[in-house]
């Protein structure tokens, strides 16, 4: 039997609906499925956040407990790099001498522990102008922009809108693209610094700044003037912080940072790290050698300048000993009270980074300041 010829459109047309509507229903579908997949790992990831937070608090208390029985330990009047909080071996007849901070399984979960001390780096918000330059000349910053750097971060974060020398106050910062505003207070994190005129990639990151040059000085080849990048040794993040006390803890500062301070150069900073260190050389082992105060430094040669006379180690009976000879003491110390916590937690396939600022009044007060993660 033959089908009219004047049927055939109307075939065609009814065919085209049908691939119309299974293509709808189709991309409805797999929209559906699409969706289940989505709320399936969206709740799977939210009891996943419960737990990993609850991980992530549990390292901050660990490393709360262990930062306050540290003052308790006797005959250790000092915070050190070999001491349980740090990572090092510790005392072995100490109370934390079972306590450990890697790998700690809890529940279904594992976390690890870091500990850093922030007394190991200079507060900003407590550098001089004195403090700035020298740390500028050092990391070798041309001595024509050190004053400008210097007076820009102190006026970042001074409360007023007076300018330094060459500094740098709110209208230069509204002449920007994007303009913005000077922050006029303490820093409250370090990459602020990358908002202070003159402070470049370069300066802040150091050697660990990898992006394309921002600063170049040119110099002569044999096809004439030709721009060179400015690279630092040492940048200003390993330098500053802007959490730690007023001192600069000498067992857990490293030779960088200790030469930073006006009077110490690099023989002297490396001798204070060759006198806490011990017959091995390296910090943070069990014959480490710390200073159990600020006084210990007059046995390192030279740190009281030539011809100078170190303090005397006390004074006569019934009195109190005199003040050092040297206002090089009164940048150091020997104790840390500013810690920044960092708590690795693994759960199944799932890791994240917590992080938390503790200040340690005494071994029974022991303050959460910040936590977040990443």
């Amino acid at each position: 039997m033959r089908i009219p010829s004047h049927n055939l459109p109307h075939r065609g047309i009814a065919l085209i609906i049908v691939m119309v509507v299974i293509t709808f229903f189709s991309i409805l579908v797999a929209a559906f499925s699409y969706r289940i997949k989505v709320e399936t790992r969206l709740a799977r990831n939210a009891a996943y956040n419960a737990e990993m937070d609850w991980l992530g608090r549990s390292g901050v208390e660990l490393a709360k407990y262990v930062i306050g029985l540290q003052r308790t330990i006797p005959n250790e009047p000092y915070d050190s790099l070999n001491q349980k909080w740090a990572g090092g071996p510790g005392n072995s007849n100490s109370i934390l001498a079972n306590v450990r901070l890697n790998d700690i399984e809890l529940g279904r979960g594992k976390f690890s522990v870091k500990i850093t001390d922030c007394e190991r780096k200079i507060n900003i918000n407590l550098a001089n102008e004195l403090i700035l330059n020298h740390v500028l000349a050092v990391i070798g910053v041309d001595p024509s922009e050190t004053a400008g750097i210097a007076g820009s971060i102190l006026d970042w974060i001074d409360p007023d809108d007076q300018t330094h020398l060459n500094g740098a106050e709110n209208d230069y910062y509204r002449s920007l693209d994007p303009p913005y505003r000077a922050k006029n207070g303490p820093l409250d994190d370090i990459n602020e610094l990358l908002l202070v005129k003159g402070v470049t990639p370069e300066l802040f990151w150091g050697p660990r700044y990898s992006g394309p040059p921002t600063i170049t000085r040119r110099h002569s080849s044999r096809f004439g003037m030709e721009p060179e990048p400015i690279t630092y040794s040492v940048g200003l993040v390993d330098v500053f912080t802007p959490l730690s006390a007023r001192f600069v803890n000498i067992n857990t500062a490293s030779a960088t940072v200790l030469q930073m301070c006006p009077g110490v150069d690099e023989t002297i900073a490396q001798a204070i790290i060759e006198q806490r260190a011990g017959p091995d050389g390296m910090d943070g082992t069990e014959d480490d050698t710390p200073f159990r105060n600020v006084m210990e430094l007059t046995r390192i040669p030279g740190l009281f300048g030539p011809g100078a006379a170190p303090p005397p180690a006390g004074g006569q009976p019934g009195r109190p000993a005199p003040p050092p000879a040297n206002p090089l003491t009164s940048f150091f110390s020997t104790q840390s009270f500013t810690f920044e916590v960092e708590v690795d937690v693994r759960l199944d396939d799932q890791q994240r980074t917590y992080y938390a600022i503790l200040r340690r009044v005494d071994q029974r007060n022991v303050q959460t300041l910040n936590i977040w993660w990443k």
